[in-house]
């Protein structure tokens, strides 16, 4: 009673099918798909150094000490 069998899979496939349309489920799936392929190359471009423009000049750096600054006067 605690496993769900062959059957009962199929019959949830089916409900899923008759409710949203294969149309929608094959869109469904292209949308989590480029989901997927945006968020490796995202992580890919994460290793490159972050560049910052200033004043129309690209300035190139790291944090190398963080320091908190009270702006309640």
């Amino acid at each position: 009673m605690g496993s769900l069998s062959i059957w009962h899979w199929l019959i949830v496939l089916l409900v899923v099918i008759l409710i949203f349309g294969t149309k929608k489920l094959r869109n469904m799936g292209s949308d989590l798909g480029g989901a997927v392929k945006g968020f490796k190359e995202g992580m890919k471009s994460d290793e490159e150094a972050p560049k910052q423009v200033q004043g129309g000049h690209t300035i190139e750096g790291e944090v190398k000490d963080k320091t908190n600054i009270n702006t309640n006067v």
